[in-house]
């Protein structure tokens, strides 16, 4: 699969995810988003933008939805953010949806905390 903007193809993996991180901009986010029928919202953005922080400047860190609770109540100073929270923003997956949408590769993680 791939997405074409401004005359470009971007290439995907069969699963949706951009084979060439370099590739990904906030206009394919919103692309990609639509086509797995999220609206973003600010919130949205900043689970984005922390997923894309930790894998950018973490070495390569993709966060699971634990740790990604505990980034997200920190971030929007709210003791009440839970798992539900971040799937009900993200319901496929807030780690691989998120993620994917962010234009990070595939979580090769295998589950647990």
């Amino acid at each position: 699969m791939a997405f074409e903007i401004d005359g470009k193809s971007i290439e995907t993996t069969a699963s949706g995810f951009l084979v060439n991180i370099e590739e990904w901009s906030k206009e394919l986010a919103l692309i990609i988003a639509k086509e797995e029928t999220v609206e973003l919202t600010d919130r949205h953005w900043d689970v984005i933008n922390f997923l894309r922080d930790e894998f950018i400047n973490n070495a390569g860190n993709q966060p699971n939805t634990r740790n990604m609770v505990k980034a997200m109540s920190k971030a929007w100073d709210d003791k009440s953010v839970n798992a539900k929270t971040l799937y009900d923003l993200f319901p496929g997956d807030p780690s691989k949806q998120g993620g994917r949408i962010g234009g990070l590769p595939e979580s090769r993680r295998k589950g647990g905390y």
